[in-house]
């Protein structure tokens, strides 16, 4: 049986396991660690401050709830003194009411804001400690609970996993000697698909278990596992890329990473990406050419119209065709003849897209995406060569 109040809390530590779970993106996983684990425990401010080599100081500092002109004041980042530098050197959970009240505080520089309680927590990466996930004054005043400890502990689990799968997917990006893609393949399939598989059994479990007391989080959970057996594909897709390694060359796949981290750094947020299918193998050529330019059409629309806090780009091959979505939670209006969304400021960039579509027998729609704002889906046949 299942009381109300473990339920919730299942539920949100649910929510934050599927969130930071979903990305691949090095720095978009680290940025979605701390959104999640503010949001998790009700914190006003959260950091995540990755070690150096030498686990001794800071060489990496994120941070949420600080705006832009704050940080300005403040200046310089964070190196690990302090209250951080006690959890670099004691690497356990620690909480606080009052970290101002420790023998160890540091102080705030001029400008920071003033913080109260504290809750801090190692995050761990094939056993090393990896960062530090630092949150601070709680929602509604008082200090953080043994409950807050525990599912900022658990949500550190997973995001170890999730920084340790990013890290594999960075790697192949940048790997193109036949053995290393061999064992990098090997790791995917050993450890990170296997481990993906038992945490799946172990969630069909516990929904069996509390699908009488409480349907609503049983349904949650299957479709939770549906999630990981749909990672779990994507992840044999690169599986099957790497064991048919090109020569070295051209990459459409790092091409199109390379769009989306400069539009990621133009955003100010990070991007999603998702391959399905075998993209270097089945795109080459000016299909290739097209893909390409038209992802930076779809990424720039993005960037400079949308006002979008969220983006996401997917490529897929399969069924004798290329899709590519690019999806926004951004503003979105109605096309000018009244026949559905048009992207903002969507006029000959669209048309652009459009065009390509055709003269490769495809076709190239804007539709309201999921994430709440609008989609752009564009669906070409492979096999087709473009004009030269």
């Amino acid at each position: 049986m299942v009381d109300d109040a473990s339920g919730t809390e299942l539920t949100r530590l649910l929510d934050a396991v599927i969130a930071v779970g979903s990305e691949l993106s090095l720095p978009v996983v680290l940025r979605r660690i701390v959104e999640t684990a503010v949001e998790l425990v009700g914190a006003g401010y959260g950091a995540l401050g990755v070690l150096d080599d030498e686990r001794q100081a800071l060489q990496e500092f994120l941070y949420v709830g600080i705006s832009e002109d704050e940080a300005q004041r403040i200046g310089h980042l964070p190196e690990g003194h302090g209250i951080l530098g006690l959890l670099i050197a004691e690497p356990r959970p620690l909480r606080l009411p009052d970290l101002t009240a420790h023998p160890d505080s540091y102080g705030w520089p001029p400008g920071h804001p003033p913080m109260t309680s504290f809750l801090g927590v190692p995050i761990r990466v094939r056993g090393e400690v990896f960062g530090n996930l630092y949150l601070t004054d709680k929602a509604g005043g008082g200090a953080f609970t043994p409950a807050d400890e525990d599912l900022t502990v658990a949500l550190a689990a997973t995001a170890g996993m999730a920084i340790e799968n990013a890290r594999l997917h960075s790697r192949l990006a940048e790997l193109l000697v036949v053995q290393d893609r061999e064992r990098i393949a090997r790791d995917l399939h050993d450890t990170v698909i296997q481990r993906i598989f038992a945490t799946g059994l172990a969630l069909q479990g516990l929904a069996a278990r509390v699908s009488d007391a409480d349907p609503d989080l049983s349904a949650r959970l299957a479709a939770s596992v549906d999630d990981l057996d749909d990672t779990v594909r994507h992840i044999r897709t690169t599986i099957f890329e790497l064991q048919r390694p090109r020569l070295p060359g051209r990459s459409v796949r790092r091409e199109v990473l390379d769009l989306v981290t400069e539009a990621s750094d133009a955003l100010g947020t990070g991007i999603g990406s998702r391959f399905d299918g075998p993209i270097d193998t089945a795109v080459d050529g000016p299909l290739a050419d097209h893909l390409v330019a038209v992802t930076r059409e779809a990424l720039t629309n993005v960037v400079k119209h949308a006002q979008a806090a969220q983006v996401e780009v997917a490529i897929e091959v399969g069924d004798g065709q290329l899709r590519l979505v690019v999806a926004d939670d951004g503003i979105g209006t109605t096309s000018a003849d009244g026949g559905g969304p048009a992207a903002p400021g969507s006029g000959q960039g669209l048309a652009n897209l459009r065009s390509r579509a055709e003269e490769l027998g495809g076709h190239c729609t804007v539709e309201p995406s999921p994430l709440g704002g609008l989609q752009v889906r564009w669906v070409v046949p492979l096999g087709v060569p473009g004009p030269r």
